[in-house]
C-alpha cells in the first residue's frame, strides 16, 4: 500500500480533502488561504480570505468579500486569482489558479441569509475598505447585503508540493481532465 503522496490520485484526493476540511473546520489551515490578484497598476496583491465552499465535482472554491474591497477592482480588471494553502501537518503546499466570477445582489441573497450575524459585520463598512482615515477606528460597521459579494473561483490549475523526505510535486489542469503530471519540485 502506497502513501497518499506517492501517486497522482493520492495527492489530488488529499488536496480536495484539505479544501473540504477548510470549509468545515475553522481550525484547519485551509480555512484561511492566501488570495492573490494583480492590481490595475500591475502590482501583486495578496490577502487572507475565508474559504466558504469547495466543490470537487465542479472544481471550484468560493470566498466572500465586500463589493467595495480592493480585490473587486482588481478582479474587474483581470478576473483571475491564485489561492495558496500551507498544510503544515501534511507538509503540503497547495496552489490554485482560478478564473473568478463576482456575484452579488439578488443572485447571492440566499447565501447572505445563511451568513452568521458576527460575520455580516464585514460587509457594509463606511467609509469603504481601503479608504484613508484619520484615526484607526474612524469607520462604522453597518451590515449591508448590497455590499456582500461571493467570489466563485473556477479552478483551472492545481499545483501541489509534498515536502517530505523526498519532495514530490504534481500538477493538474482542467484542460487535462485533472490527470496528474509530475514536476520537479
Amino acid at each position: 500500500m502506497s502513501e497518499w503522496f506517492e501517486t497522482h490520485d493520492g495527492i489530488h484526493d488529499r488536496v480536495w480533502q484539505c479544501l473540504g476540511r477548510g470549509v468545515a473546520d475553522g481550525k484547519s489551515p485551509a480555512r484561511l488561504p492566501t488570495f492573490a490578484t494583480v492590481s490595475r497598476t500591475g502590482w501583486p496583491e495578496a490577502r487572507t480570505v475565508v474559504l466558504r465552499r469547495a466543490d470537487r465535482s465542479e472544481a471550484l472554491v468560493e470566498v466572500h468579500t465586500d463589493l467595495h474591497s480592493d480585490k473587486i477592482e482588481s478582479l474587474r480588471h483581470s478576473p483571475r486569482a491564485a489561492l495558496h494553502v500551507w498544510q503544515k501537518t501534511l507538509s503540503l503546499q497547495i496552489r490554485l489558479q482560478c478564473d473568478v466570477t463576482i456575484r452579488s445582489g439578488a443572485e447571492v441573497a440566499e447565501i447572505w441569509a445563511g451568513v452568521p450575524d458576527p460575520s455580516r459585520q464585514s460587509y457594509g463598512i463606511t467609509p469603504a475598505p481601503g479608504t484613508p482615515i484619520v484615526d484607526a477606528l474612524d469607520y462604522v460597521k453597518d451590515p449591508d447585503p448590497a455590499t456582500f459579494a461571493v467570489l466563485t473561483c473556477r479552478i483551472v490549475h492545481i499545483d501541489a508540493v509534498h515536502l517530505g523526505d523526498r519532495h514530490r510535486r504534481a500538477a493538474y489542469s482542467r484542460n487535462g481532465d485533472w490527470v496528474g503530471q509530475w514536476l520537479v519540485p
